[in-house]
């Protein structure tokens, strides 16, 4: 015997309406950024380099190397061309945080840890 197909009102259903509303935030959660806790002795001069790796935004030095060589490095919103950049306290902003951004998309807020 065959399987009964869809039931007329799963056939009918309209593309728009609340059930898209719903998946919205779904969305927007994914695109937030990701919060990382680093120590305070590790903050206090951590290379830029080590800090994307350990970060999670590249696997190696040599590409990390390449995304700041490349312009798509920025330390709270602003370009990163060092590459032998210190990343230290002074870098936390007034939230309390360091956000670190590779290219459009990719954003870590790295909170101190206690």
């Amino acid at each position: 015997m065959s399987e009964p197909g869809p039931r007329k009102e799963e056939q009918e259903a309209p593309l728009t309406g609340p059930a898209d509303d719903a998946a919205a935030p779904m969305r927007l959660r994914a695109e937030a950024p990701r919060v990382t806790r680093l120590s305070r002795k590790v903050l206090a001069g951590i290379g830029l380099l080590a800090l994307i790796v350990r970060a999670g935004l590249a696997a190696s030095n040599g590409e990390a190397r390449r995304h700041v060589q490349g312009g798509a490095v920025r330390i709270n919103d602003q370009p990163v061309s060092d590459e032998r950049k210190l990343i230290g306290t002074g870098e936390i902003t007034a939230d309390g945080v360091i956000k670190l951004s590779l290219g459009k998309k990719k954003h870590i807020l790295i909170r101190p840890a206690a």
